[in-house]
């Protein structure tokens, strides 16, 4: 396989780190661009990872940390904002995607991975989505000269996750009880290591060029299942009480107002929309993927005694 010169945005976080170490371990030289190098010294031991101190919104910044690359992975996502305007959403979502483009256009960089998500659409309900799927589109209007690939995950576990790691320690925290706002909301949960195989082989283009991939687990399950699901493994049972859309929207309401925005206004209206596959871009891909109970066992067990 061709070594190639990969720089890579959002490449700290929990997806990130996984497709950082995996491309490290195939060979592939890496950039890492962040704010702040030391959220990023976990990659320090792997070779040929380069971790640049860069201002992602700063243009010629971005322009220059860009330049030489034969691809750029673009993995930013927020999943709640200061306030609830959609300003936050915009700006690292749409806006970052469209000066990552243009950067790329300008240095001549042949090769665009995006990560986007599954239900994005510029006529979603909440403002997660709707700057997704501008994104998505700025992606989709991008210079012929340009190469990409999408892929649009539903929700993403593994073993440092925040999705069942949260409902563990919610559960925790709570002694099993949990008011939970659109228990029915369904999803097809992906394992990480299935995401990152995934924009291996799209790497290099070919098949996957100017393509979007939905991509699904084998298992659909509602948000009140997850949680029951989480708590049997972890150790802690499970005692959900689904709340009606008038008390969900209320409950988001008042953890708008909580530090660290445990739920949000935002994330009740993305639960509005099942998060499942019409087609599933694993088999496209050629990828079986792995199930959720397959894995989760494994970083999340009951507590010794």
């Amino acid at each position: 396989m061709k070594r190639l010169q990969i720089t890579v945005l959002g490449g700290t976080g929990f997806v990130g780190t996984q497709l950082v170490c995996r491309f490290a371990q195939l060979g592939h030289g890496l950039r890492v661009l962040t704010r702040d190098p030391m959220a990023a010294r976990h990659l320090a031991v792997l070779p040929d990872v380069q971790r640049l101190r860069v201002d992602v919104h700063h243009t010629e910044s971005l322009r220059r940390a860009i330049d030489g690359s034969d691809v750029v992975i673009n993995l930013v996502g927020i999943l709640n904002e200061k306030g609830d305007t959609g300003r936050g959403f915009e700006l690292a979502h749409a806006e970052l995607t469209r000066k990552a483009l243009d950067a790329c256009i300008e240095t001549g960089v042949s090769r665009y991975l995006h990560m986007s998500a599954l239900g994005a659409d510029v006529s979603a309900p909440s403002h997660y989505l709707r700057s997704k799927g501008v994104a998505e589109r700025h992606v989709r209007n991008s210079s012929t000269t340009l190469d990409w690939t999408i892929f649009r995950p539903s929700v993403i576990f593994g073993a440092a996750d925040s999705l069942l790691n949260r409902f563990a320690a919610l559960l925790r925290l709570s002694g099993g009880f949990i008011p939970l706002a659109r228990a029915n909301a369904r999803f097809a949960p992906v394992w990480v290591a299935d995401v990152v195989r995934a924009f291996e082989l799209a790497l290099h283009g070919g098949a996957t060029s100017r393509q979007s991939y939905d991509l699904c687990g084998p298992e659909i399950m509602t948000l009140r299942e997850l949680v029951r699901y989480t708590g049997e493994i972890s150790g802690t049972t499970a005692r959900v009480l689904p709340l009606p859309d008038a008390l969900g929207r209320a409950q988001a309401l008042v953890m708008d107002f909580v530090p660290g925005k445990p739920f949000s206004s935002d994330n009740y209206r993305s639960l509005t929309v099942d998060n499942v596959c019409r087609e599933n871009g694993f088999t496209r891909l050629g990828i079986v993927p792995t199930g959720l109970r397959t894995i989760a066992p494994t970083y999340l067990r009951r507590p010794s005694r």
